[in-house]
Parts: C-alpha cells; sequence; structure tokens
C-alpha cells in the first residue's frame, strides 16, 4: 500500500516517514511539502520531497497533520483524484468542518483530534465516566503539549468536553469556560473548565477530572512519543483503503461504534 505524507519535513511528518519505512506492509509514495518550505527538495524515506499535488495520484491514501488552510488544499486534490484521506490536523472552525463533511459524501475520510489508540480509549472512559458520575461531579479538562502547538485548547481536549457534555446533556459552547482569572464567583455546576499547558518538548497530556464530594476520579492519557499518533494514523489509512465515501473516526477504525 503506497502512502503520501503531508508535511513532510515537520515534525509529525518525519515520525510518519519513519513509521511507514518500519511497516512492511506500507510504502512512502509522496513527501509533500508547502511552497517555500526549506525541505522542498530533500530526500526523506527514499522520496524526494515536492509541492505538486498531482503526485497525489500515484497514491493510495494521504495522511496529512499540517494546518487547517494547507489540509482543505490537500482534501480537495483528493477528491480530484478520488484519493481517502486520513486528517489528523485540528483548529479547523465550524465552516472548515463543513467543508470536510461536504468532501466526505464523495471519498472516504478519516478525522480525528488524536489517533493515539490510548487517547481513544480515553475517549470512551470520559464518556462512560459521565454517564455513570453524572451532574453531581464538577468537570474540568487539562492537557499538555509542546511549546510549538499553535492552537489550545488542542483539539483532543476539546474532543474530551464535547463527549463529557454529550452525556451530561450540556450544551458545551454555554457551559466551556476557558482558564481562570480574578474574581470569578462560585463555579457553576454545570461548567466544563479547559486549561492548557504549553512548555518544553511535552508530546501531549490529556486528564478529565470529574470531581464530587469526598472524592474524584481522574482519566488520564500521556503520549511519550509522537510514534503512538503515527501509528494510529497508519492503522487508520490502512482500513480507509477501499472503503465507500463518509466521514470516519478512530472508534470505527477501532470498532469502538
Amino acid at each position: 500500500m503506497k502512502l503520501a505524507i503531508a508535511g513532510a519535513g515537520g515534525r509529525m511528518g518525519r515520525t510518519l516517514i519513519d513509521a511507514v519505512l518500519a511497516d512492511r506492509e506500507l510504502s512512502l509514495a509522496v513527501a509533500l511539502e508547502v511552497p517555500g518550505s526549506p525541505a522542498l527538495g530533500k530526500e526523506l524515506g527514499g522520496v524526494k520531497v515536492g509541492s505538486d499535488l498531482r503526485a497525489l495520484a500515484t497514491a493510495d491514501v494521504l495522511v496529512d497533520f499540517t494546518r487547517p488552510e494547507g489540509t482543505l488544499e490537500h482534501l480537495a486534490a483528493c477528491v480530484t483524484h478520488a484519493k481517502p484521506i486520513v486528517i489528523g490536523t485540528t483548529g479547523f472552525s465550524e465552516i472548515q468542518k463543513k467543508s470536510i463533511l461536504e468532501a466526505s459524501r464523495r471519498i472516504p475520510v478519516v478525522m480525528s483530534p488524536n489517533f493515539a489508540v490510548g487517547v481513544n480509549v480515553l475517549f470512551r472512559l470520559a464518556q462512560t465516566a459521565a454517564e455513570a458520575l453524572g451532574k453531581d461531579y464538577d468537570v474540568e479538562i487539562v492537557e499538555a503539549h509542546h511549546r510549538h502547538k499553535l492552537d489550545a485548547p488542542s483539539g483532543t481536549a476539546l474532543k474530551l468536553g464535547e463527549i463529557v457534555a454529550k452525556a451530561l446533556r450540556r450544551d458545551l459552547e454555554r457551559v466551556a469556560t476557558h482558564g481562570r482569572k480574578g474574581d470569578t464567583g462560585e463555579r457553576p455546576a454545570a461548567q466544563i473548565g479547559f486549561h492548557a499547558i504549553r512548555g518544553g518538548d511535552i508530546v501531549g497530556e490529556h486528564t478529565v477530572i470529574f470531581a464530587g464530594t469526598g472524592e474524584r476520579v481522574e482519566l488520564s492519557a500521556r503520549s511519550q512519543s509522537r510514534m503512538t499518533y503515527a501509528a494510529g494514523a497508519l492503522r487508520a489509512a490502512k482500513w480507509l483503503k477501499d472503503r465507500p465515501a463518509g466521514l470516519y473516526d478512530m472508534f470505527h477504525v477501532l470498532g469502538l461504534s
């Protein structure tokens, strides 16, 4: 199976290439970067890095961990060439998400804010905990990432918030609060708090706290290497090949849906 990797010169792109080279079922067909990237013209994984999206015609699936604007451009090229895409990019606006949904009516798309298998198990555990513990437990979500991460809170933290809010039958947009400062007054019972830590080379850590009277339940997942994300993304790429058009997530890939 031949893969194309977008953002090949970045930290995640290079990790994905390493994972492809280590997998006997996969080969690297295309390595993409944006025009002006210092990686252009260099050889990564035995493939010269380029920016011509017509090269996608030679691949079976594109794996994209870049930026929203770039991902949408790559998505359009995948539609043109009828190629499936795995999207690990986060930070999409609601309008951009609608564009992805529209594209998924023509090609198969797996999209997730986090492809680590352990984190997706955390998603399910958070849902179960929220349903069981109910409204008497206050919910706080804490995430930590490296100093270079551009969006906050992380897509994974937002997904956890969405899952918990749905389980508790709350409107996340109405009950979410992002950090606290000053005289905030007493905490509203339905509030869901988000807290983002940025520093050093932290790969990714997420904790959901359910704080009740006399007890606290904490669910955490800590990624110590980007390879956890890469392994999950390649698993999704293998699963996606020959699937019908549609918008899928890691629950579909892992059989948790």
